[in-house]
């Protein structure tokens, strides 16, 4: 355990109070004056980012592409002809669905297509009284703050009570008032990591189509569903998707995670084919551009960055080219998440915790890059506070839009090396409360 003496300090002066207003930076730069006040590691389990190393495949192309002079050259607003091709086959082959390459769009992150895509629709229903989106929850934090900087109202709706049927229920419950213009989720969560299943989403896109909206589908952890091998190029099984089963559709496919190539900020817009050409009136009056691609690339992507770093999209078709060769198996690396999601699992369950989002339409959940837990008798901040006493950093749950108490892990920044360590600060909690509590 930390000197209570010196966590406290830290977190008053940090203005932390009870953490109800804390956010992942905030968690972070406390951990950071701890290390520095202690001489300790913090065991870092409350950023989201990435902590593998990218394929050499990447870098080679990338290091290829500025030695031939790219970084002289603008890059077309919708992308050069190689990862838009790149991408339409990715898709192709792992997610099962045909996606044009001109309906493939390199942007800045992912981060970047959503902003994007909410300003596309918030311009696309102007004056419609299609005006909110309906966030599936918990989830990404940012889509809501980027939906109140663009002037879109939100909704939520966590999942914890409604899964298969009830879930598509629910859903329709909502819309059925036809002003939500798109609804949003990843697959798998973030950050329960529940995989929504075919036939919810065979659902999901019967609304979308019944109720005129658009379904924007985040694939930051694109196949890291390791309950299943979805990593052989072009055969069964695939990534699961709303594509299958509307035409209004998004896809947002990131560099990030699965690629372990989050610095360089890269990720690929995948507009259904027939969404792409969908020509909206608001759009063609304000604009002089109707149709919804052709707005995207060459009306926001054009004023919002001039399109996406030249040489970063060489590095990402190279990826999705030896992915589809079956030359790279992107997959074989990030399973690591895994493996530290199950050791950290089975030291935190047997110590007290419990999993919040506990099971998968009746299954286990997957190991992968998040899981959530919570210790009994605590709220979300109490266990966020509690823990920075035995230096373990973690992000509390009703700051992702959940009803549910209880702390997300994130497996990324966890290092083989602090195992033990970790094993004897959450035995040292535990045993603490188990004090308090005699």
């Amino acid at each position: 355990m930390f000197d209570p003496n010196i966590v406290s300090a830290e977190i008053e002066a940090l203005h932390l109070g009870d953490f109800s207003t804390a956010t992942i930076r905030d968690i972070q730069s406390l951990s950071k004056a701890l290390e520095a006040k202690t001489g300790q590691p913090v065991i870092h389990l409350e950023m989201g980012v990435p902590g593998l190393k990218p394929s050499q495949i990447a870098l080679e192309a990338e290091q290829k592409a500025l030695a031939e002079g790219c970084a002289t050259i603008y890059p077309p607003n919708g992308g050069i002809p190689r990862i838009k091709q790149a991408a339409s086959d990715f898709v192709k082959a792992f997610i099962g669905v045909d996606i044009d390459p001109l309906c493939c769009i390199p942007t800045t992150g992912s981060m970047q297509g959503t902003f994007a895509t909410f300003t596309a629709l918030f311009h696309a229903f102007r004056g419609t009284g299609k005006d909110t989106v309906l966030l599936i929850q918990p989830g990404f934090p940012v889509q809501t703050t980027q939906c109140d900087v663009i002037g879109l109202k939100h909704v939520g709706l966590d999942i914890y009570q409604y899964r298969g049927q009830a879930l598509v229920d629910k859903l329709e419950e909502m819309v059925q008032a036809g002003n939500i213009c798109a609804l949003v989720y990843s697959n798998p969560n973030n950050p329960s990591w529940v995989c929504f299943t075919e036939e919810e989403l065979k659902g999901i896109g019967a609304l979308a189509t019944k109720y005129d909206f658009v379904v924007l589908e985040d694939l930051a952890y694109f196949a890291m569903d390791f309950r299943r091998d979805l990593s052989h190029p072009y055969q069964a099984p695939y990534q699961a998707t709303v594509a299958r089963y509307t035409d209004n559709y998004v896809l947002w496919v990131s560099g990030s995670k699965a690629f372990s190539y989050a610095g360089q900020r890269i990720g690929v817009t995948c507009i259904g084919n027939k969404m792409y050409h969908r020509v909206y009136a608001p759009l063609q009056e304000h604009f002089g551009v109707g149709e919804f691609g052709n707005f995207f690339c060459n009306r926001l992507m054009y004023t919002l960055s001039s399109g996406t770093t030249h040489s970063v999209q060489h590095a990402m078709a190279a990826l999705m080219e030896a992915a589809c060769s079956g030359n790279y198996n992107f997959l074989d690396d990030v399973k690591e998440y895994g493996r530290r999601a199950a050791f950290l699992k089975q030291v935190l369950l047997s110590n007290g915790f419990y999993l919040v989002y506990d099971n998968d339409m009746g299954e286990p959940l997957a190991d992968g890059f998040y899981f959530t837990v919570q210790y009994p008798g605590m709220t979300d901040l109490q266990l966020t506070k509690q823990l920075m006493f035995y230096g373990i950093a973690v992000y509390p749950l009703d700051t992702m839009g959940s009803t549910q108490q209880g702390v997300r892990i994130c497996t990324s920044f966890f290092k083989p090396e602090h195992e033990g360590l970790f094993r004897e600060r959450i035995e040292q909690f535990a045993a603490a409360q188990a004090a308090v509590e005699e």
